[in-house]
């Protein structure tokens, strides 16, 4: 154990200061041009006029105006010379409903967007905007097949973990889609492949034992275990090396730094935040106090630049991942096992991912296993999941299934150790909104009042009219899975904690009005300890 832990507190070390060489980030301001008819400075060729011209002749926007009364439109200048002509509905408070990009040197059309790829420019399909480098088939692919590879049992081809890993790569597929724009394919493709994660965590879960292996039986392996723990380190150091070399920081990093610098200064946490992130102040309080040590060792320009600070701290959030999920593996089975799932996290293709977008939905995931390996202790893991839920608020929906783990015994004293850590959670939590002058109701208008009005393209309620009253059933029925499993008879070990809650979570997804792949992580240890460590210890060498 404590050459384990000089290990991770080197590797730790290495993150922050790696952290630091990351890529600058770049600028996509829009500047107004000079007048009609004049050629605007900094070798620009095409007039105003000309560029409106030349966008007001297109079949798409010449569709998109007819199905509207009144629209106007305004050209822009972009950086590298090149023109922007936005199209608006002025009966729907100047709503975008077209926008054009056209080439200044040859007036040539560059992109046309209209319907929902105007608002929601990650519906475009921009190479590398997410991720940069994870996104090529020669980078992701490897992963994908290096996290089921390990898994297959050639003797047994019909074993239902195949089938578990083979809709897992499903999301890749899906992504895939979404990498294309092709949103009509992606969106439908994840519905399916989410119910199926939780109709399976809900089979195991809520199955009192396994009645279809051995209780001994070991988990069969291509490779002995240590090879796969030799394999986990080497795809942590690509990983790095990947972040570091090309990555970038999306909104979600950004605003973690964002509400840290605020901390740090003792300003309001929630509003007033910078323009180029205005609902950045969506999460949990306790996200962005975690964000402070990584803002004050990196600082923070004021811009959205190259952010040290977020590489950090998705490294480090995903580092904790890691070791937890080790933790935990060596707890239920042995070492062999934790090695296991340290690997599987590894080599998973979106937990590199959202380390690459400098995301931070590794850290709610960390608090989530935490929680897993304090299980026994009332008190512990009721701080966690208050903690894990005042980051991303998705695991509040866990707070049921985590109170009557084991408390079949006395039952009181359970329950009001667990309340107790969820009270220090949360008073942890408004400690870090009121001292910085906020208010609860400013909290929840910013994060949970603002998530429960969001609409996107990236779920079937949000690309499909006429699913209002289905949405709301969906999200009813989450809710009282999320309560009916803490009291149905299940299976009384932390496999069967971890499979319902990666169900309830699954559950909770499902019925939201915005879901994006990045979500993919917050379940995905759950699942794999639900689906791993059901065997026995596999063999270490």
């Amino acid at each position: 154990m404590r050459r384990a832990a000089a290990a991770f507190a080197a590797l730790f070390v290495a993150l922050l200061a790696l952290a630091a060489l990351a890529g600058p980030a770049t600028a996509n301001d829009l500047t107004s041009p000079p007048g009609l008819d004049e050629v605007p400075a900094g070798g620009y060729r095409l007039t105003e006029r000309e560029v409106l011209r030349i966008a007001d002749r297109l079949p798409e926007v010449r569709e998109a105006r007819a199905e509207q009364r009144r629209s106007t439109r305004s050209a822009f200048l972009k950086p590298v010379r090149r023109w922007q002509v936005s199209y608006y509905d002025d009966q729907k408070d100047r709503a975008e409903i077209a926008q054009v990009q056209i080439d200044d040197a040859t007036g040539a059309v560059l992109e046309v967007w209209t319907d929902y790829k105007v608002p929601w420019t990650m519906a475009r399909g921009y190479d590398g905007a997410f991720g940069r480098k994870i996104n090529s088939p020669f980078v992701w692919v490897p992963l994908a097949i290096l996290f089921v590879l390990p898994f297959i049992t050639w003797r047994r081809p019909f074993r239902m973990l195949h089938l578990d890993l083979l809709v897992l790569t499903g999301f890749s597929v899906a992504y895939a889609f979404f990498n294309q724009g092709e949103i009509e394919i992606s969106t439908p493709m994840t519905t399916p492949l989410l119910l199926y994660v939780l109709v399976r965590m809900l089979w195991i879960g809520l199955r009192p034992k396994d009645t279809d292996r051995p209780p001994d039986r070991p988990l069969p392996l291509l490779v002995p275990a240590m090879w796969l723990g030799i394999a986990a380190v080497f795809l942590l150091g690509f990983r790095l090396g990947l972040n570091v070399l090309s990555s970038n920081v999306i909104d979600v990093g950004y605003s973690g730094v964002i509400g840290a610098d605020k901390l740090a200064n003792g300003l309001p946490l929630y509003g007033d935040f910078p323009e180029d992130n205005s609902s950045g102040d969506t999460y949990g309080p306790i996200l962005y106090l975690l964000y402070v040590p990584f803002e004050q060792i990196f600082g923070w320009s004021g811009r959205w630049d190259d952010l040290p600070a977020a590489h950090a701290a998705a490294l480090v959030f995903d580092l904790l991942c890691v070791g937890m999920l080790f933790q935990l593996g060596r707890q239920v089975r042995g070492k062999a096992m934790g090695i296991v799932l340290a690997y599987a996290w590894v080599a998973f293709p979106f937990t590199t991912f959202a380390t690459n977008t400098n995301a931070n939905d590794a850290l709610p995931a960390a608090l989530v296993i935490a929680a897993l390996v304090a299980a026994t202790s009332p008190g512990g893991r009721g701080i966690l999941i208050g903690l894990a839920g005042l980051t991303k608020l998705a695991p509040l929906a866990l707070i049921p299934v985590f109170a009557t783990y084991r408390w079949r015994g006395d039952r009181v004293r359970t329950i009001a150790l667990y309340a107790l850590g969820l009270l220090i959670a949360t008073i942890l939590g408004l400690a870090t909104i009121v001292l910085h002058e906020g208010s609860v109701r400013e909290f929840y208008d910013a994060s949970l009042g603002f998530q429960a009005d969001r609409e996107s393209p990236f779920t079937p309620w949000g690309l499909y009219d006429g699913l209002g009253g289905l949405q709301t059933g969906v999200q009813v029925l989450g809710v009282l899975l999320g309560v009916a499993v803490a009291f149905l008879p299940r299976r009384q070990d932390v496999i069967g904690l971890a499979a319902l809650s990666a169900a309830v979570l699954v559950a909770a997804q499902l019925g939201l009005g915005y879901w994006f792949f990045l979500y993919v992580v917050w379940w995905i240890p759950l699942v794999l300890v639900a689906l791993l460590a059901r065997d026995g210890e596999p063999d270490l060498t």
